[in-house]
């Protein structure tokens, strides 16, 4: 140690490791880190904005099933994790919805 019990810079006490340590315990064993987090806020943006599109569709019928269907592609990916795969069914179901907004503004006009 230097002279006056000060460290080189970077370098804390063991105290201060310890108490990362206990922090960085604290946080349940499934949080979600930053990224996990913001990706699962797109998908659950994509699903709303899909179920709003679905609305607009004029056949009864048609929306309970284009809403079944929607329910049961995102039930059935629940549990992906890669990243790579999760971004690719992200701009799928972008698209799709594209689509299916394109279709109901040429059914309205």
């Amino acid at each position: 140690m230097a002279a006056g019990g000060s460290r080189p810079p970077g370098e804390g006490s063991a105290g201060e490791a310890e108490l990362r340590v206990m922090a960085a315990s604290r946080l349940p064993p499934s949080a979600l880190t930053l990224k996990q987090f913001l990706r699962r806020q797109q998908v659950l943006q994509l699903y709303r904005k899909i179920l709003r599109a679905i609305r607009e569709v004029p056949a009864e019928a048609d929306r309970q099933y284009l809403k079944d269907w929607t329910r049961e592609e995102f039930r059935r990916n629940k549990g992906a994790t890669e990243e790579d795969a999760i971004r690719m069914m992200i701009t799928q179901g972008n698209m799709q919805l594209q689509e299916l907004q394109r279709t109901l503004k040429l059914a309205k006009s």
